[in-house]
């Protein structure tokens, strides 16, 4: 038996003689011990209820059963050993709504915990639920889902944390910070603007992309406690494959918060809008008390040579992908999610620690279930155990190719190093950053000459400015542009998000970034105070002029497909970079690129003060087709523009 000892906390790996010998480190152990099944945890039905639980080091299991998520146990079932180290037990009888634990004996020590794979749970999620899932489902649930091409690059992904949504004083909306909240229609704010889905409806975005949605565990979020203040992102996962029940209108009641997360995802179908789940598998909350290392401890986790966690995630721990069952589990689990919730697109957290394997099985399973489901996810090179060859990040992209990545490196030239807050970007008046600017235009493929970063094709760039990390674009503009007007950090705030709709690949706004959201100037609010996350609906109304601005954005990039074009080919093919001077960026979609309605279009991002002459291509007669409020004459050959901001010209014939 192999024990270890850290943070006073005892792991046991297991008597290897039930084992054969072989413990969890040795790659032998998958061998022996995968299980393909698709009966893991507990399989209802009026007439019995079977477990399965993947227990391969215990030398017993029984499950545990409570009438209640806080009583002493009704009974405690032994469970036979089955195949592939996995246990079994059937309850005959009809024992729906029963609360359930595993209880497993580990070498000497006897674990409990909640089912990894539970479907349900109770408040805080420390016991699962016997359940019917059918019915959860509400009255109405339909397979039907908003039209979208399918095509990564057609996506505008509209990024929000559920209880920002509505959780403002004036946000109009009942049911404040609930997942029936993003329900709600036709909600009003101050000066009688829409707010909440309307509003999100009206900017013209296809996916709504909710932060953690999944039963998280933090100190400062307490299920049984919601009358007090609180307030978390959710990176901290606990339950994979249940909802977090801080956003029912009961924690209490393990059907409600499932009833009620579909009920919002049928409503914002019903809109024409899609829904991608922000999901985390690269790390859990706390790597002791995991359900994970007390059922198979040693299994799930990655750990170091000193027997230190390998802690890539800098949250304390990293999941072991590449493992055949922890493989298993995060392919089941996002299956589950679109299975059961109908969730449209997935966005991955920290995919740098997870493995290349485990990322294209996830892919080609989705693509069975319904090929228009999208991956978007974090590609950082990050510091982890797992071999360079098999890490799923931005240098092994083209080993993924039908995942989009995150372009740090645009979002930092665009308005400067988030790691030094002073730093300034393009639009801020940075210098130098006009290759960094025009390697993302391109989407991060290889142009040729410097222009090259990580994407073999478009649909594996997702470009932002903004997202719930770090310092929201405006405070950063505030923080490197001291003496600044109010008016020019706007001019530069639009002209980043201009940037943004009009690049190639796909487009990706935070929640607020349409009216100049501020967080006070806090960097990392993932526990702050709903005064600092909450969106700001007066803020919003306030800043009507900005949010339109937005919107048109969005309506130009959908009326011209020369800024969404497929193929690295046709970017190569159709995008020309023009000559213009320094702090500004110059270029033209030619020959109808894409299908475009025009035949030539020339984009300027202009980050200059003062007036700016430029030289227009010989393509024929260019007229403004936006920024024109930037222009100051416009001859043949010749563009003056005045101010910070995009002009976009055209040639329709």
């Amino acid at each position: 038996m192999s024990v270890q000892k850290e943070s006073n906390v005892l792991i046991h790996y297991g008597d290897h003689a039930v084992t054969n010998g072989i413990s969890v480190f040795d790659p032998r152990f998958d061998e022996m011990f995968y299980y393909d099944g698709d009966d893991l945890g507990a399989t209802y039905t009026p007439e019995e209820t079977k477990f399965r639980l993947w227990a391969p080091t215990a030398s017993e299991a029984y499950v545990v059963c409570y009438e209640s998520w806080d009583g002493e146990p009704v009974s405690v079932l032994p469970m036979a050993r089955d195949v592939q180290g996995t246990w079994i037990l059937s309850v005959s009888g009809d024992i729906k709504n029963s609360y359930y634990t595993y209880r497993v004996k580990v070498g000497d020590q006897l674990n409990e915990a909640a089912d990894p794979y539970a479907k349900v749970v109770g408040v805080n999620g420390d016991r699962g639920v016997v359940l019917d899932l059918r019915s959860t489902d509400p009255t109405r649930w339909t397979e039907d889902k908003p039209s979208f091409s399918g095509v990564a690059v057609d996506a505008i992904i509209y990024e929000l944390h559920v209880r920002d949504l509505s959780i403002h004083p004036r946000s109009g909306i009942t049911h404040k910070g609930k997942y029936l909240g993003l329900a709600e229609k036709g909600t009003l704010g101050p000066e009688g603007i829409s707010t909440g889905i309307d509003h999100i409806v009206d900017l013209g975005v296809t996916h709504v992309q909710l932060l953690p949605i999944y039963d998280y565990a933090t100190e400062s979020v307490d299920e049984t406690k919601l009358d007090q203040p609180h307030y978390n992102w959710g990176y901290d996962p606990k339950n994979y494959n249940v909802p977090e029940g801080s956003y029912a209108t009961d924690s209490y009641s393990p059907s409600i918060r499932i009833n009620e997360l579909k009920q919002s995802i049928q409503a914002l179908h019903d809109r024409g809008l899609r829904v991608t789940m922000d999901v985390v598998y690269n790390h859990v909350y706390d790597g002791y008390l995991v359900n994970f290392t007390k059922l198979v401890p040693g299994y799930y986790l990655r750990y170091r040579p000193d027997g230190t966690f390998s802690d890539g995630a800098s949250c304390g721990n990293e999941c072991a992908s590449e493992r055949r069952m922890v493989s298993k589990f995060i392919v089941d689990s996002v299956i589950h999610w679109a299975r059961e919730y109908h969730i449209d697109a997935f966005r991955f957290d920290l995919m740098g620690l997870l493995d290349i394997n485990t990322m294209n099985e996830v892919r080609r399973r989705l693509d069975e279930l319904d090929p228009s489901i999208i991956m978007i996810a974090e590609g950082w090179m990050m510091d982890t155990v797992l071999p360079e060859a098999l890490r799923a990040n931005q240098r092994n992209a083209s080993q993924i190719p039908e995942i989009g990545q995150f372009n740090d490196d645009y979002r930092d030239a665009i308005k400067g190093d988030i790691f030094i807050s002073r730093s300034k970007g393009f639009v801020s008046g940075g210098a130098g950053l006009e290759d960094s600017i025009r390697r993302g235009i391109v989407g991060g493929i290889n142009y040729g000459g410097n222009l090259r970063q990580f994407a073999d094709e478009p649909t594996q760039t997702v470009n932002y400015v903004e997202c719930h990390d770090n310092h929201t674009l405006w405070d950063k503009i505030v923080l490197t542009t001291e003496g600044e007007s109010e008016e020019q950090r706007r001019s530069m705030h639009r002209l980043a998000s201009a940037i943004i709709l009009t690049s190639q690949g796909i487009p990706f706004i935070h929640a607020g970034q349409e009216f100049m959201r501020s967080k006070n100037g806090v960097e990392n609010s993932y526990k702050s105070s709903e005064v600092i996350n909450a969106l700001d609906w007066e803020r919003c109304a306030a800043h009507q002029i900005d949010v339109e601005y937005m919107r048109s954005l969005i309506q130009l990039r959908k009326a011209h497909p020369a800024f969404s074009l497929r193929k690295a080919q046709e970017i190569r093919e159709h995008l020309i970079f023009e000559n213009a001077p320094s702090h500004t960026v110059a270029y033209t979609l030619r020959n109808h690129a894409g299908g475009d309605p025009d035949l030539h279009l020339y984009v300027l991002y202009n980050a200059n003060r003062h007036l700016t002459i430029l030289d227009l291509p010989n393509l024929g007669r260019w007229k403004v087709r936006y920024g024109g409020e930037f222009v100051s004459a416009l001859e043949y050959n010749k563009l003056k523009v005045q101010g910070i901001g995009m002009v976009v010209l055209a040639v329709t014939s």
